[in-house]
């Protein structure tokens, strides 16, 4: 456990080359950025999976802890404090041993660099196999604690989705793209967004819609109450600088 803690505490141990992507999170009210999501990518920009299938138990811990200070180096050398939008980036729940441990890299890094940390968001997907609900949950109530907001991604994608929200009352949930997909012309999809939209609003959530793909979707999603959007009609990502949004927006 010594050797998983030192690797946990400095992210050093992670030895395979990665660059980040951003893409904007667009608030549809005002066609500006919300936040920007921090994307892996290979060191010569090839996709996430060409990092992710090299992560293993052995260096989780690192390769985590090493995201999260890329991820903030980055943005900031793209500028994100040029105006007020917020940086995502995925955690995995898993590779957090101690969350106030953990997170001292992460905090170091961001006051070296000069970002608040109301300005982060930390995602974690439904899809992850998770330990024990309640070390998630203090990992949660711990990043709240310290200023940061919580989301869970590609919601409505597994089968325990409303247990964790109700479970771990995240301050932001983003609809997967496999609901988002042809809403426009599936009234599936939007008798389900439109409930979701319901009980976010009610519980004081901000929802977003992931997988934007067309100007239909992107409407349809808009009359039924999604402010906020992500996606290739707005923005694809980009290799270490913020994309400006499409203007369409």
């Amino acid at each position: 456990m010594r050797k998983i803690c030192s690797g946990c505490r400095d992210g050093v141990d992670f030895e395979i080359p990665f660059v980040m992507a951003f893409q904007p999170i667009v608030d549809t009210a005002s066609g500006r950025p919300f936040a920007y999501e921090a994307l892996i990518r290979g060191a010569g920009g090839e996709s996430a999976f060409s990092v992710l299938s090299q992560v293993n138990e052995a260096n989780r811990y690192s390769f985590d802890q090493a995201c999260r200070v890329k991820a903030i180096e980055t943005a900031m050398a793209a500028g994100i404090m040029d105006g007020d939008a917020r940086l995502s980036i995925n955690f995995l729940p898993n590779a957090v041993y101690s969350p106030m441990a953990c997170i001292q890299l992460t905090l170091r890094t961001a006051q070296a660099q000069g970002l608040p940390v109301d300005r982060l968001i930390f995602e974690f997907t439904e899809n992850e196999q998770m330990g024990a609900p309640e070390h998630v949950g203090g990992i949660i109530e711990t990043y709240k604690q310290i200023g940061f907001s919580v989301a869970i991604d590609d919601f409505g994608a597994g089968h325990s989705g409303l247990d964790r929200f109700v479970r771990f009352r995240p301050d932001e949930v983003k609809l997967d793209m496999e609901l988002v997909r042809d809403i426009d012309t599936d009234p599936r999809r939007r008798a389900i967004v439109r409930a979701m939209v319901g009980m976010c609003a009610e519980l004081d959530t901000l929802l977003i819609a992931e997988g934007v793909e067309t100007a239909a979707e992107a409407a349809m999603l808009i009359d039924l109450g999604v402010r906020y959007h992500q996606g290739y009609w707005y923005a694809r990502p980009a290799l270490a600088r913020l994309p400006e949004i499409q203007a369409h927006a």
